[in-house]
């Protein structure tokens, strides 16, 4: 799947949503955890609810696809 095909708003997202999963697990549990994880909670809502899954181009392999795609983009 071509990358331009995602909106931005929602590559950004799942792109946060990766990079803010990675600053939790690098938090010590004593240092305050609960920030990341409401973080990953309204990403979550943001990325799921995105009007997109609702076209025809919103299958389960644009899913995959848009997760690699964010994955890829987080870890540079």
């Amino acid at each position: 799947m071509d990358a331009n095909t995602f909106p931005s708003e929602l590559v950004e997202a799942q792109t946060a949503w990766y990079a803010t999963y990675q600053e939790l697990a690098d938090t010590p549990p004593a240092h305050g955890t609960a920030i990341h994880r409401r973080r990953l909670q309204e990403l979550s809502r943001r990325i799921a609810g995105h009007p997109y899954w609702q076209t025809a181009a919103g299958t389960p392999a644009a899913r995959m696809a848009l997760k690699e795609l964010a994955r890829t983009k987080a870890q540079s």
